[in-house]
């Protein structure tokens, strides 16, 4: 079972961890299609690409470093925000079902690297 749940954990982690820095990636050089999403389609300004950019690159270090229990917690809890903002910001501008793969994906692998995370990586 522990050995199990290693795995969970470390998949999730991992493929959370890609997501959130290509994505991160992805708002901080303005994709231009990045942008025209952002802020013509779902109406945020440009400069929310760079704010959210930033945190999604700190907080995917943040949650594969070892130790720093509370800092790994400010991450999955700032990865759960963005995601859902996300995920309710297409369902407020009436987006079809595959605008919302990609956050309710990236969701979904937070909270299994959340949960499943071992005692070390928790804070005490």
């Amino acid at each position: 079972m522990k050995k199990r749940n290693k795995i969970i954990y470390w998949i999730a982690t991992i493929w959370l961890a890609l997501g959130m820095v290509s994505t991160g990636i992805v708002q901080l050089i303005k994709l231009k299609e990045e942008v025209d999403k952002t802020s013509l389609h779902l109406g945020y300004p440009a400069y929310f690409l760079t704010i959210i950019g930033v945190w999604k690159l700190l907080g995917a270090v943040a949650i594969l470093l070892p130790k720093l229990g509370l800092l790994k917690e400010w991450a999955y809890a700032g990865f759960f925000f963005v995601m859902t903002g996300a995920i309710f910001s297409h369902f407020a501008v009436g987006d079809s079902a595959v605008e919302y793969f990609g956050p309710t994906l990236l969701l979904l692998l937070t909270f299994l690297s959340w949960y499943f995370r071992p005692a070390d990586r928790r804070v005490s």
